[in-house]
């Protein structure tokens, strides 16, 4: 196949490059060129999705036999690139997120599930960010002539992730010593390798497949507790998390997903956090790596790489503890507990 893929640089879109690679698929890579070097064996073209001399010349060197997609996040970004490719490709490949379902993450989710309201030319200032997704969505399947297929994951890890809550947790975890975790040790979680969402997205294409596809790690077979040990593992520095319940780190002003990244609070607001379907995604084929692969090869990856320069960032928000907070509060938790 003939596969165009806007973006391709970082995490997902750098996971479907190589799987794309390695299946001997003739490849062409669209973006700026500033998050990462160009990729050898893909033809790598130089542009910005925003500008519309750009997006002409790129449709002018297809055509393809699809696009994909994983940089989309404005309605009015997406719909350009959708206007620009639609009939210059076969397919287009549009990977979303969880944050278009209205009841997510209150309530269980699947494909059926109600969309938030975003309009398919809506600008970033006119909606609420999570509904930006469900108006490019909207923009892909109003202005593509030709097959729309999306892919709604949850979250996601493996190699090179963003934001790094998981990367987070490793070098936590590799820091040594009693290590704050939140709640609940048999918390569940639903995590899903970025490599396995671009095993299956090509899969899908390869197919002649389309439509909608909620793509996560199965349902109660891993939980936070898991987690956290495998993390403790892989790094080998002997650290101990110290579970402290919910109610305390809130005194303490402990915030739940970004200060301890993936802690889901136990209440109505957060209960479907972990509860949504991949079983229509597993029935064409998704299959999830065992969570200590992907956790291992994270390790080993981050090791490589070395530490962030930067802090781990959700959107404007910083993920992880501070240290000095992280052993104040462990310290008051020893202290209500010797009384």
């Amino acid at each position: 196949m003939k596969i165009l893929i806007i973006g391709g640089s970082v995490f997902l879109g750098r996971a479907f490059v190589q799987e794309a690679i390695a299946r001997g698929h003739s490849l062409s890579l669209f973006n700026r060129g500033k998050s990462g070097p160009d990729v050898e064996g893909a033809e790598n073209l130089r542009g910005d999705r925003e500008s519309a001399d750009d997006l002409e010349a790129l449709a002018a060197a297809g055509p393809w036999d699809a696009v994909i997609d994983t940089s989309g996040f404005h309605p009015r970004t997406v719909g350009q690139s959708a206007r620009a490719l639609s009939g210059r490709a076969g397919t287009y490949l549009f990977v979303s997120s969880f944050h278009i379902y209205a009841d997510w993450p209150a309530g269980p989710i699947d494909e059926s599930s109600d969309r938030l309201d975003c309009p398919p030319d809506a600008a970033v200032d006119e909606v609420p960010g999570n509904a930006l997704k469900a108006g490019c969505e909207r923009a892909v399947e109003k202005y593509f002539a030709g097959d729309a297929l999306i892919l709604n994951p949850g979250l996601i890890v493996g190699p090179r992730e963003t934001p790094g809550r998981l990367l987070w947790w490793l070098e936590r975890m590799a820091r040594g010593g009693e290590v704050l975790a939140p709640g609940r040790a048999g918390q569940p979680v639903q995590l899903i390798d970025a490599r396995d969402i671009a095993v299956f997205g090509l899969d899908l294409l390869e197919a002649g497949e389309a439509g909608r596809y909620l793509v996560t790690g199965p349902q109660g077979t891993t939980t936070l507790g898991e987690l956290l040990e495998l993390c403790a593992r892989v790094t080998g520095a002997g650290a101990r998390p110290v579970w402290v319940p919910e109610d305390f780190l809130a005194d303490q002003g402990v915030g739940p997903w970004t200060e301890l990244p993936l802690w889901a609070l136990e209440q109505p607001a957060m209960a479907g956090a972990w509860a949504a379907s991949p079983a229509r995604a597993v029935a064409a084929g998704l299959r999830a790596r065992p969570l200590a692969e992907t956790v291992a090869d994270t390790w080993e990856w981050l090791r490589g790489r070395g530490p962030s320069e930067t802090p781990y960032r959700q959107g404007d928000i910083v993920l992880g503890i501070d240290p000095e907070k992280e052993r104040a509060v462990l310290g008051a938790w020893r202290a209500k507990a010797a009384r």
